[in-house]
């Protein structure tokens, strides 16, 4: 693949959506659980950052190497045979992903079956853009498809994990469409989702946008939402994931703002920050981020780069697939 594709629309949505999620953890990071008053007292306002991220980054490689190397169809089964195999990032892992690493591992269970009862947190929704980006332009498909991979985390009584998952994946498929808007993303978020079995998480999300409607600026957002819609555990996905995509519509879709906004709003920032930097990078591109921060990630190394072109691959043979299928639909008279 030589510079046209690099030039491409489709190149630069990726590797945005890969070097937003990754600078939007590192961002948010340092100040991973503080209230937001304790971050503007310290620091005024964040708006950089040092690290390489943290398991939120760690955890999308795990899914991507999943995709990879399963021709772009990863479900439970790749998905768990891709952990087993980075057993070196474990200590990284959540409560949730340790109980499901063990179920696995051990043989407690089938991979279909990992995620029932284990505890809530954002591990699905805060790594899932890959199956969003393989799906790019099909949000109705990347919801689907991320309702049997987040399932390997959290299923049962913490389905609503699954389903934010579902959500964030979606969002960032429509982000991938050249026409997509800021309200087509929101929209997509939930349109996808169980209409009763899903209801919980569709409701906070409505309940986020709404607020952050009412409120028109970040501030008085921030202020109401941490009045309304904290939970006991600042993970819980039906927390998170609202929050980002409040913080994304009030951002109207700027990474830089969207970033900023999430390291900024506290909680659980490094999470809010890769969800929030990953939805924004894939509907602006690569080109919309800050050219000091993506010299940064560059001057480490030069993998993201390497995995939007994994990436790209994939989505360009999945492309292939659907045209033959397309063309024996024609053949059969399916299609006219």
């Amino acid at each position: 693949m030589g510079g046209l594709v690099v030039k491409s629309l489709l190149y630069k949505k990726i590797y945005g959506c890969l070097l937003g999620g990754l600078i939007g953890d590192a961002m948010g990071a340092p100040v991973e659980g503080w209230h937001y008053e304790k971050i503007e007292k310290q620091h005024g306002q964040i708006c950089d950052f040092k690290g390489e991220g943290t398991d939120d980054s760690a955890i999308k490689l795990i899914l991507c190497k999943a995709i990879i190397e399963n021709d772009g169809y990863a479900g439970p089964d790749e998905f768990a045979r891709s952990f087993l195999s980075s057993r070196d990032k474990y200590d990284l892992f959540f409560i949730p992903v340790k109980n499901m690493f063990h179920k696995l591992e051990t043989g407690t269970c089938l991979p279909v079956d990992a995620g029932a009862g284990n505890m809530q947190s954002s591990s699905s929704a805060m790594s899932i853009s890959p199956m969003g980006l393989i799906n790019a332009c099909d949000p109705r498909r990347a919801a689907l498809e991320t309702f049997q991979v987040a399932g390997l985390i959290h299923s049962g009584s913490t389905g609503f994990c699954r389903d934010a998952a579902c959500a964030m994946s979606a969002a960032v498929a429509e982000a991938m469409k050249p026409d997509a808007t800021v309200n087509s993303i929101l929209r997509a978020s939930v349109e996808y989702l169980n209409k009763k079995s899903a209801a919980e998480i569709r409701e906070n999300i409505e309940r986020a946008l709404d607020l952050a409607d009412k409120a028109g600026e970040y501030g008085k957002f921030r202020k109401l939402f941490y009045g309304k819609m904290l939970r006991e555990i600042i993970c819980d996905s039906r927390e998170t994931v609202p929050a980002e995509l409040a913080l994304f519509s009030l951002a109207k879709g700027n990474p830089v703002k969207a970033i900023i906004y999430s390291a900024n709003f506290g909680r659980d920032a490094d999470t809010i920050g890769t969800m929030a930097g990953s939805l924004a990078g894939a509907f602006r591109g690569a080109g919309a981020l800050k050219p000091e921060w993506v010299k940064k990630i560059e001057a480490k190394d030069s993998s993201q780069a390497k995995l939007t072109l994994a990436l790209l691959k994939v989505i360009k043979n999945r492309a292939d697939e659907s045209e033959l299928n397309r063309l024996s639909l024609r053949k059969i008279g399916a299609l006219s």
